[in-house]
């Protein structure tokens, strides 16, 4: 699995960026958002249990990503077409703000070694990405235990501020001073 410090794998997928047949689909490769930084989360599979608790709660504080100059990129194996179809039967999922990507070829999540040895479809894997396409958090979790946005923030913010960040630190407060 790629870690920090690596560069993010060129790609490009389709996504699904809306509800709206005539513009629901566009192309996003590893330029698309070349001057912000960039939360990428994967997920298994979509119309499963868990996938649409952590999509909607990423959904809701994407307001918060852009303020901090990010943006939100999910993603999953499955196909443009599967996921605009989730979107518009699943409520939660209906005014989604950010792109849905479909690896469907697995090219990225081979190259970013997510890919479960034998379910074959992406990890829970979060990636923070600066703009210069290096990679500087990854967390992945088991299949059955959806993450915490709201921890991705504070990473964010912590990874943001370029300083040395204690246990539990949160935006605004102080960083540690070495003398």
């Amino acid at each position: 699995m790629l870690t920090i410090g690596d560069k993010f794998p060129s790609f490009k997928v389709k996504a699904t960026v809306s509800t709206d047949l005539k513009d629901a689909f566009t192309e996003i490769d590893e330029n698309t958002y070349s001057d912000k930084w960039k939360v990428y989360f994967f997920w298994p599979k979509d119309f499963t249990f868990i996938c649409p608790t952590e999509i909607a709660a990423f959904g809701k504080l994407n307001g918060e990503f852009a303020d901090r100059d990010a943006v939100v990129l999910g993603g999953s194996t499955d196909s443009e077409f599967v996921h605009h179809a989730w979107r518009v039967h699943k409520e939660e999922l209906n005014d989604l703000p950010f792109p849905m990507l479909a690896d469907v070829s697995h090219a990225l999540c081979n190259a970013l070694g997510i890919l479960h040895k034998q379910e074959g479809v992406a990890l829970r894997a979060t990636f923070i990405v600066d703009p210069d396409n290096i990679i500087r958090h990854v967390s992945v979790n088991d299949l059955d235990v959806g993450r915490n946005p709201q921890e991705v923030i504070r990473v964010l913010d912590a990874l943001q501020t370029d300083e040395l960040c204690p246990c539990n630190w949160q935006k605004g407060e102080d960083t540690l001073k070495v003398a």
